[in-house]
């Protein structure tokens, strides 16, 4: 892409001016050996409005590749960005079915078929450019629920859904980063009384997506995690200029994230 945004500049600072002064150095050579004779003069100018417009179309033409090849650069970014979210969650999961094989068949089973599900969803769904809402909450259920069946302690988890029409399509595996955060940084690290709460607004025009959760304030925080860098560069690939992103910590030991989007 940087040759390509060197070509361009090329195009349009060296390219088109130097098409048109040497287009009329020629016609006014080629005056001066005819002399101004009314034929060479239609001639010249037929000659000069056929160089144009072959010259205009190739640029229109240069254009349409440059924008090509930009939208399947934005397409591999968004295809790679989709292939980081939720490595972990599966590994850490497939080693609770490890041992819960032979404790408890019944609840690995269980997992095994929420996990086939959510697996099925991200690589088949989460490969296309939108998905409806209705299968995203599917998607946010089924990881919540497989979360209270792999841990062993009580977990304040809550969901509430506030939306006009399920079938709105929005980016796949765009929530589930957010979700993921708060089970990654709170729950996980939390020997008791680890909650998430989570409240989901749309409309045909706007999403509203809050996720709050408590963590443990003894542990260091760290940089700022893969997963939320991920999400950012995914909402600027898809709705630049139409989302609002805030990370806010509410006390000492409660985060907060919200992410609107106008869709």
């Amino acid at each position: 892409m940087a040759f390509q945004n060197i070509f361009t500049k090329r195009l349009l600072r060296k390219a088109v001016p130097y098409f048109f002064i040497g287009t009329t150095i020629l016609i006014l050579v080629l005056n001066d050996v005819f002399g101004d004779d009314d034929g060479f003069v239609v001639f010249s100018l037929l000659f000069f409005t056929a160089l144009t417009i072959w010259m205009i179309r190739w640029i229109i033409l240069q254009i349409k590749y440059i924008l090509r090849l930009k939208k399947e650069k934005k397409q591999a970014e968004l295809m790679h960005l989709k292939s980081q979210v939720n490595p972990h969650f599966f590994f850490n999961t497939l080693n609770n079915l490890y041992g819960l094989v032979e404790k408890d068949p019944a609840k690995a089973q269980q997992l095994i078929l929420k996990l086939s599900d959510m697996m099925r969803y991200s690589i088949y769904e989460g490969q296309n450019d939108w998905v409806t809402l209705a299968d995203e909450i599917t998607y946010l259920e089924n990881y919540m629920e497989l979360h209270r069946m792999r841990y062993h302690k009580e977990i304040g988890i809550r969901f509430e859904i506030e939306v006009e029409d399920r079938s709105v399509k929005i980016m796949p595996l765009l929530l589930i980063i957010m979700v993921e955060n708060a089970f990654k940084h709170g729950v996980e690290k939390l020997r008791k009384d680890a909650y998430v709460h989570i409240c989901l607004k749309a409309s045909l025009k706007q999403l509203d997506f809050t996720i709050e959760n408590n963590f443990d304030a003894e542990q260091p925080s760290g940089k700022e995690g893969i997963g939320l860098n991920n999400l950012k560069k995914r909402l600027d690939l898809v709705y630049l200029n139409r989302y609002e992103l805030v990370l806010s910590p509410i006390q000492a030991d409660i985060y907060k994230i919200r992410l609107r989007l106008t869709l």
